[in-house]
């Protein structure tokens, strides 16, 4: 299915979905406080809700090879562009982009829509705010599926013990600077930003055609900055989790030739969760759901299903 998208007077995107069947992809909006979240919606109104919460430096589109499967599952697919980013809200400053504020947009949603429960689902970025909304708000989270980040307790001990994870997480410390970050990823057409998606990902996972739609997004007024401010946030507001363990259903994918988070970090996170499980992709990168899209949407459904 063909979904058109105003972006700006004078530019129109055609993003592609894998439409459901009998049913329609819908372009809605969510508030939580002053802040406007943009979201697709698709699958029958009355099914249970998932929300998918992409990453950085991606949108609501990088999800868009799971909407049709999960809909045709029965689901109601919920899919925001996270604060910051796209068409939802830019809120200024650092602290509107914590990992408490990021929270309250996913309970925002739920309440919203009028579950008490979700099913949740994150990759990058998205994986961080899910685990942290199924640790601070386990009453709300009915499953949890994390693509490629490991449990927090995890992510904090490899940063602060392991070399190669501090290596290959270089860029945090860089995104922390002022401005600079922003400017040199904006520059020459964003290069920084799709070389980093080429060269991180199997070759042909990230096409022309992809990266136009990510260049439209990352243009938006204030998006930028938005964006890296959640790296920023990150490391000036860490906050600290009452209780540890994740104590909902829990799957764990991971693309083990990931350029950015060592591998063995999935199976670390386990001992931190009451009932979870991983599943490893030997050939698949940080980019999990574009490169393997069928099996990550049969593992998603399977879980939210059981």
């Amino acid at each position: 299915m063909s979904k058109t998208k105003t972006i700006s007077p004078f530019v129109t995107y055609v993003y592609r979905v894998d439409c459901p069947r009998n049913s329609s992809v819908d372009s809605i909006y969510l508030e939580n406080s002053a802040v406007r979240l943009h979201a697709v919606a698709a699958g029958p109104k009355d099914g249970p809700v998932v929300v998918l919460l992409h990453g950085f430096p991606e949108f609501w589109y990088g999800w868009r090879k799971q909407i049709g499967p999960l809909a045709n599952a029965g689901f109601r697919v919920i899919v925001p562009d996270q604060r910051g980013y796209n068409l939802s809200s830019k809120p200024r400053g650092v602290t509107s982009y914590t990992l408490t504020e990021l929270v309250s947009d996913v309970i925002a949603i739920a309440d919203q829509l009028g579950y008490q429960k979700i099913l949740l689902a994150g990759h990058d970025w998205g994986a961080v705010v899910a685990w942290a909304t199924a640790l601070l708000h386990s009453e709300r989270v009915a499953k949890l599926a994390v693509l490629n980040v490991p449990h927090p307790s995890v992510m904090r001990r490899f940063l602060y013990t392991r070399a190669g994870q501090m290596l290959r997480s270089w860029y945090i410390l860089f995104f922390q600077i002022p401005w600079v970050p922003d400017k040199i990823f904006s520059a020459f057409n964003f290069y920084v930003g799709t070389r980093a998606l080429l060269r991180s990902s199997r070759p042909g996972t990230f096409s022309l055609d992809d990266l136009t739609k990510y260049r439209a997004a990352w243009s938006q007024p204030g998006a930028l900055t938005a964006m890296i401010n959640w790296y920023r946030a990150a490391l000036r507001y860490r906050i600290p989790f009452p209780d540890r363990r994740v104590c909902v259903p829990t799957r764990i994918l991971w693309g083990e030739r990931d350029k950015f988070l060592m591998s063995e970090m999935a199976r670390e996170s386990l001992p931190y969760c009451t009932s979870a499980e991983v599943f490893p992709f030997p050939d698949a990168t940080h980019w999990l759901q574009h490169e393997e899209p069928e099996k990550v949407s049969q593992l998603l459904v399977e879980l939210f299903q059981s």
